[in-house]
Formats: structure tokens, C-alpha cells, sequence
């Protein structure tokens, strides 16, 4: 035996004492990520990369906020927010739209408990006041474009409906995957899909109010003070 050999420590074959998820057997397949080696479980997968679609979305959102508050003061001698902007209206519109987080989290609580009947309430809910969200905020426009104030009045206009009316969209679009998702529950259960599916739809719920109170900060609070 060499100097080296000596101390070179012998390991039984197939071993992995590294834990580097290069071994057999067992601590090959049960390796789940958390420092043990071996890929990640995949809910742990797929919400990661819808974190990063959705910071994705938040990047357009900059592009968009930052092009408003340039063009905040562009009124081209029409009407500004303070005239325009009804405080009541915004403050349902707020309210819906957080109840709605909480309703979307409290979903989230009974997926967990793996109750069919509150997973599908409190997604119902949510959906509700989604709706409702949207039916006050297309009376805001409506009202807004038969005054003759619409995005091609002034710069100010056009920056205000492109973000506004952009995180509608999202919300509309949550809309129908909320939709999709009650009926996949109904029909399917908790199959792992479906749970990650959830999953995904809450972090996006979520998202989308974020950028509602950055949206309701910039946009309403400041732009009724101008």
C-alpha cells in the first residue's frame, strides 16, 4: 500500500458520502433538493418558473408606470385627474380587489386542507369580486370617453388607459383561469397538476394586487393631489 492509500478513506460501492446525488438506490430517487442533492420536487419547479414569468410581467409594468408618471402633467389643456377620478369609485375598486386576495388566499388554506367545498367557495368569491372589480372600473372608462375624455385626448390619457386598462386585462385573464381551474377541481380533484395549476393562479392573484396598490399609489393618490 502506498503513502497516499494509506489515508485515502475506502467506501463501499455505489456509496455517495458527498450526498452529490451521484449514488444508487434510494438516495438517488428520495434526493429532493434542500442541500441533499438531486433535482427538485416539481411544484418546487414550477413555481419558480412562473416567479420568473411573472417578474417578467412586472418589468412591462415599469415600462409602463414610468412612461405615466413622465406624462402625468401632458394634459395638452384637457382635463387632469383630479377632475376626472371619482374617489368613491376607486375606493370599491380597491376594496374588491384586496378582498379578493384574501378570499384567493383563503382558498389556498382549504387546497391545503383538501376541501373541495371551500377550495371552490372562496375561488367563487374571488371570482365575484373580480367581476365586480371590472364592472366598476369599465363604468370609470365608459364615463370617461363619453365626457370626451378618452386615451386620445392627451398624452396623460393615453399613458393613464395603457396602464390601467393593461392590468384589467390581467385581471380579466385571471378571470378565465380562475374559471378553468374551479371546473379542473370539480371534475378532477386534487391531482398534483391540478395543486401546482392552483398554485400558480394564487401567486398571479397575488401579483396583481401588488401592482393594483403601486397602480392606486402613483396613478389615483397622486394624481388627484395634481
Amino acid at each position: 500500500m502506498s503513502h497516499v492509500d494509506a489515508f485515502t478513506p475506502t467506501f463501499r460501492h455505489g456509496s455517495d458520502p458527498y450526498h452529490l446525488g451521484h449514488g444508487t438506490g434510494e438516495a438517488r430517487h428520495s434526493a429532493r433538493g434542500h442541500g441533499e442533492g438531486g433535482p427538485a420536487s416539481k411544484r418546487v419547479i414550477v413555481g419558480y418558473g412562473f416567479w420568473i414569468f411573472l417578474l417578467s410581467d412586472i418589468v412591462m409594468f415599469s415600462a409602463f408606470f414610468a412612461a405615466h408618471a413622465v406624462l402625468q402633467t401632458a394634459t395638452a389643456g384637457g382635463p387632469t385627474g383630479r377632475e376626472l377620478f371619482d374617489p368613491t369609485s376607486i375606493a370599491l375598486e380597491t376594496a374588491c380587489l384586496l378582498v379578493s386576495s384574501f378570499t384567493c388566499g383563503m382558498s389556498a388554506v382549504a387546497t391545503g386542507a383538501r376541501s373541495r367545498l371551500w377550495t371552490q367557495v372562496f375561488l367563487f368569491v374571488t371570482g365575484l369580486l373580480g367581476a365586480a372589480f371590472l364592472a366598476l372600473e369599465a363604468h370609470d372608462f365608459a364615463g370617461m370617453i363619453a365626457a370626451g375624455a378618452g386615451p386620445q385626448r392627451s398624452a396623460f390619457l393615453s399613458s393613464f388607459f395603457a396602464l390601467v386598462g393593461c392590468h384589467g386585462l390581467h385581471v380579466t385573464a385571471g378571470l378565465l383561469w380562475l374559471g378553468t381551474m374551479m371546473a379542473q377541481v370539480y371534475v378532477k380533484g386534487f391531482r398534483p397538476n391540478i395543486l401546482r395549476r392552483l398554485l400558480c393562479f394564487n401567486l398571479f392573484w397575488h401579483v396583481l394586487d401588488i401592482i393594483w396598490i403601486a397602480l392606486f399609489t402613483m396613478v389615483y393618490l397622486i394624481g388627484e393631489g395634481r
